[in-house]
């Protein structure tokens, strides 16, 4: 079955049918589902969620461009790492990284940086793999991630959008990285040439629903159900079948997602 590695079902598009929306995962192939969080408030429903269906599990972190939240909450990061600790549904600290698209000024891109840095030694920690979002930030991002890995801290650059020649630094380091509904855009070139020239043993499928519907739905609501499409261009890229894809995705997620069962 699919293991969705990114999803934000506690995002308030799916207030109005979320509990009919996910109850038809299991008929739609759908085997497991990362539910991931960006502020504090976002961490907290992904647990719920998690706790409420036995197929989903959560993933706890402040996003780049939410840190303000940690600001609010100054104890933020003590929970996130104690709920962690002691919450076996929790399966990764995520998403976590750098946005330097929005916030342009320095002081900004310094304190991400440090929230960044924070999140991670919780991963390392707790021995969990993380979720990086990066957008306008390569280089950094790459450079903190070398420093990861040398600590063996596992994960996956969630969204991938750079170069594929930097995505293959990524492998030969042991990060996966998440392809979603990009690699099926007429305009996701970058993305079709990553994931030509990189094994797909180090692929994850996403949807960071609801955002990124792939072709033909762009445009519309994403949702689980809609990461067959994604399967099937990976699969049509790397020239097999849409069930190999499908089934060596599923055991990466896996592997770096110890605790799913």
């Amino acid at each position: 079955m699919i293991f969705e590695s990114h999803a934000h079902y506690d995002d308030e598009r799916f207030d109005s049918d979320r509990v009919e929306l996910l109850s038809l995962m299991q008929k739609k192939n759908v085997g497991r589902i990362i539910n991931v969080g960006s502020t504090l408030k976002s961490s907290q429903t992904s647990l719920d969620l998690a706790r409420e269906y036995e197929f989903i599990y959560a993933a706890l972190g402040v996003h780049p461009s939410d840190i303000s939240c940690l600001e609010e909450t100054p104890e933020g990061l003590d929970w996130i790492y104690q709920t962690a600790k002691k919450e076996k549904k929790v399966v990764a600290i995520g998403e976590i990284g750098l946005d330097y698209y929005w916030d342009k000024e320095e002081k900004i891109h310094k304190k991400q940086r440090q929230r960044f840095l924070e999140q991670l030694e919780i991963a390392k920690k707790l021995d969990l793999p993380v979720i990086i979002h990066s957008r306008d930030a390569a280089e950094e991002t790459l450079s903190i991630m070398k420093e990861a890995a040398k600590q063996g801290i596992r994960g996956v650059i969630h969204c991938y959008s750079y170069s594929p020649e930097l995505a293959e630094e990524y492998v030969k380091l042991g990060y996966y990285i998440g392809v979603g509904g990009v690699v099926t855009f007429k305009n996701g070139k970058k993305l079709k040439e990553t994931v030509r020239r990189i094994p797909l043993k180090r692929i994850l499928v996403e949807t960071d629903c609801p955002y990124m519907t792939p072709s033909p739905f762009r445009g519309e609501r994403n949702d689980s159900t809609f990461i067959p499409y994604v399967i099937q261009e990976i699969a049509k890229l790397k020239e097999i079948t849409q069930s190999e894809v499908e089934d060596i995705t599923a055991k990466n997620a896996y592997e770096l997602f110890s605790r799913v069962k």
